[in-house]
């Protein structure tokens, strides 16, 4: 497992959905990386013209996170990058937010890590204070302003793709859209990608179904057994009376 996307933030960027989907369109339709670059810098080219430097060389990272993420995944992310394509493929437009934001969590977990916090927040006092993100995101990555700013471009993300929403009060945000998972392989594979984060890729079933990290989603309860049935990757074994822990084959 590369133990770098655990420690480095990677995500600089504003990163909006359109660019994801263009991006995952065209991995799917069989183009090579240097090809998928070539287009992607034709297309963003015009939201990011401007005189300054740090503007301009922004698109080149901003590539760099939509191809990581779609396109040149860490090997141990190869199968889940697989099938969340093949799911794209038959899933409705409205779902493919979800294949999005599953497939960022595990190249970036530092994505997810401020999904938690947000989450969290929200399940706790119905808002979520920018600042108080940012305090809970810096107590595990670090007292760095780099911390501070890159959260915020997580934030202005999350705001970008509709799951969050402005309140009346700058830098306090409500629970935007919720996307109802009703897909039983949609479910099984967003669970999959949470577990990758996981340190030793096994969890409570019931905690990554609620886990915080899927704020903007509603699942539907299935039994994990058989939600899993057709997965050889996936490992279920019971701990106790009743806790399912779900893991993924080593």
């Amino acid at each position: 497992m590369s133990s770098n996307r655990f420690t480095q933030i990677g995500v600089d960027r504003l990163i909006r959905l359109e660019w994801l989907e263009k991006t995952a369109s065209l991995v799917l339709a069989g183009n090579d990386i240097k090809t998928i670059k070539e287009i992607l810098q034709a297309d963003l080219q015009k939201s990011f013209r401007s005189e300054r430097l740090d503007v301009r060389g922004s698109l080149d990272k901003t590539i760099t996170i939509l191809t990581k993420t779609w396109a040149l995944v860490p090997k141990e992310l190869e199968t889940l990058n697989r099938d969340a394509l093949e799911l794209l493929t038959i899933s409705p437009r409205q779902s493919h937010l979800s294949l999005h934001w599953g497939m960022l969590l595990a190249v970036y977990p530092f994505w997810a890590g401020v999904a938690l916090q947000v989450g969290r927040l929200i399940n706790l006092q119905g808002t979520a204070v920018a600042a108080q993100v940012q305090r809970r995101v810096r107590e595990q990555y670090g007292e760095r302003e780099t911390v501070t700013r890159r959260t915020r471009y997580v934030l202005r993300s999350y705001l970008d793709w509709g799951v969050l929403q402005e309140s009346d009060t700058k830098g306090i945000y409500t629970s935007g859209i919720k996307l109802p998972i009703d897909d039983p392989k949609l479910t099984a594979w967003l669970v999959t990608a949470l577990l990758h984060i996981r340190v030793n890729r096994s969890a409570p079933y019931n905690e990554l179904m609620n886990s915080p990290v899927f704020f903007p989603f509603t699942f539907k309860q299935s039994n994990p057994k058989v939600l899993f049935s057709d997965n050889s990757t996936i490992e279920i074994y019971q701990h106790g009376f009743n806790e399912d822990i779900v893991m993924i084959k080593k």
